[in-house]
């Protein structure tokens, strides 16, 4: 392993920690970077989520103020990504990636839209925010498939939170990054038992993600929340553009 094949990824893991504190879809720059290194496609997802696992928990605590606000609404989509996370991992261990791929650009191109006509869509209430059952079902699939691949997990939470009720994008950022630590974390185990984590990798990317995802954090509480909507958006429209050209 030269130099060069540990930089790049390492750089990548703190661009991603960074892009996943606000939007999500930063696997689509640390994934892609393990390949161009030279690592086996499983490996290098197995090797990412390690990485992004740290990442996330560093972008949960750059959230720590919405995070104690907000963590009674936590309980039950927790339950439900972390049942669907262990289902999508275990998945990944048994089957391709191949179809999971091919549906990758559809799923980001249904989150962005979801998300930007969400302000439209979601009902103005002056209730408590909560999770409405069709929210728990959501969760649960989005967290298999974030066991099973995660690119743009991120964006289709954000998507799904949208509708929760919660007051403000950074009350959803920061309950988005506690479902993550939960997912990725609990994808790792199974994992780690198949060793499939390339930990040379793994470490020094962990640990600019965490460095990335908690900077991140802070610096977009502070963004408007409008241009905040508006970076999560052109972040997604960017990514299923990238990823339907890939597919053909």
């Amino acid at each position: 392993m030269s130099a060069a094949q540990l930089l790049v990824p390492s750089l990548a893991a703190f661009a991603a920690g960074m892009l996943n504190s606000v939007a999500g879809g930063g696997s689509f720059l640390s994934f892609p970077a393990l390949v161009f290194a030279g690592v086996p496609a499983i490996s290098a997802n197995a090797t990412n989520n390690a990485a992004m696992w740290v990442g996330t928990i560093g972008s949960a605590r750059g959230y720590r103020e919405e995070v104690r606000e907000h963590r009674s609404l936590l309980l039950p989509v927790l339950l439900a990504s972390a049942v669907g996370s262990l289902i999508g991992a275990s998945l990944l261990l048994l089957t391709p990636q191949a179809l999971f791929v091919r549906l990758i650009p559809w799923l980001l191109l249904f989150a962005t839209l979801l998300f930007s006509l969400s302000p439209l869509l979601a009902r103005r209430t002056d209730r408590a925010p909560r999770h409405a059952p069709w929210q728990i079902a959501a969760q649960f699939a989005v967290a298999v498939y974030g066991g099973y691949f995660g690119a743009g997990m991120g964006i289709l939470m954000l998507a799904v939170l949208a509708f929760s009720g919660l007051p403000s994008l950074n009350a959803q950022n920061a309950v988005k990054n506690v479902l993550a630590v939960a997912i990725n974390g609990v994808a790792l185990v199974p994992f780690v038992i198949a060793r499939i984590v390339d930990w040379h990798y793994a470490v020094p990317m962990a640990v600019l993600a965490l460095a990335g995802g908690y900077f991140g954090a802070r610096l977009f509480r502070r963004v408007p929340q409008p241009l905040s909507r508006a970076i999560v958006i052109l972040i997604g429209v960017g990514m299923t553009t990238v990823f339907f050209a890939r597919s053909f």
